[in-house]
């Protein structure tokens, strides 16, 4: 009996290692050599994120700033369809007024470099925002609910709540990355935080987040079928790689040359 134990024990040591061995190499060796293969280019996205996140929060410490910041990217569940899709992409850069922002730009960061390495760049911002919009939208539906349906709708004053900042994104980032790559222990730290969070501090900040790992999943388990819209939406921002330049031809010293006849005039 006790030989039966250590056996199982033995193997399910050998599964841990292996699992972890592996999703250490497809979360962060190939992102780095990829880093390594095309330099800061290769995370252009996540500059822009991080510097862009910076800029809005020093725009929205003055008065002025404030208000035209709300007016490019500030969303809320009351809004008209229209233009609530028209500010979602701006949104992406606005944090939330009721986070630390400094906190949030690591994982910012983080997340959108690994993605651009890992997926592309057309992938990346459509994995961020669509999984930002379904969180969105699905806001919008459960205030037009209202109270009720097993906890499901909400109050109509949450409709006046600011909904921007990334985090949506980073959140669907992380676990797209961890369904394509087999890595539980990203996504436990990823969805099973955010899932605890909801649990914990039941706010619409939570379901969003939510709703932004469950989209993560469905697209994660989609990775590598042929989705037209994504697919054409990934090839416009990722053009494919120009052909190596030829370099003149060699000189080879061996090779005979047959002089050129030259015309005589008599």
């Amino acid at each position: 009996m006790r030989g039966d134990w250590t056996q199982v024990t033995a193997r399910a040591v050998r599964f841990v290692r292996r699992t972890l061995r592996d999703e250490w190499h497809g979360i962060v060796v190939e992102p780095v050599r990829q880093l390594v293969r095309r330099g800061l280019s290769g995370i252009v996205l996540a500059f822009v994120a991080a510097f862009g996140v910076i800029f809005f929060h020093a725009v929205a410490q003055h008065p002025f700033g404030r208000r035209l910041v709300w007016h490019l990217g500030g969303v809320t569940a009351d809004l008209p369809l229209w233009l609530s899709l028209l500010r979602t992409p701006v949104s992406l850069y606005v944090p939330a007024l009721d986070l630390p922002v400094w906190a949030g730009i690591t994982q910012l960061f983080l997340a959108f470099a690994l993605a651009e390495l890992t997926l592309g760049r057309g992938r990346t911002l459509a994995v961020a925002y669509l999984t930002t919009v379904a969180g969105t939208m699905t806001a919008r539906v459960m205030v037009a609910l209202g109270p009720g349906w097993w906890g499901f709708g909400l109050p109509p004053q949450v409709g006046r709540v600011l909904d921007t900042g990334p985090s949506a994104a980073v959140v669907g980032l992380f676990t797209y990355l961890a369904v394509i790559r087999r890595a539980p222990v990203v996504f436990t730290l990823t969805g099973g935080s955010m899932v605890w969070e909801s649990v914990a501090v039941p706010n619409l900040a939570g379901r969003e987040h939510l709703i932004a790992v469950t989209g993560a999943i469905v697209l994660g388990l989609l990775h590598g079928r042929r989705l037209p819209l994504l697919a054409r939406f990934a090839q416009r921002l990722d053009p494919p790689p120009s052909p190596p330049r030829s370099g003149p031809p060699a000189h080879r010293p061996d090779a005979q040359r047959h002089p050129v006849p030259s015309l005589r005039l008599h």
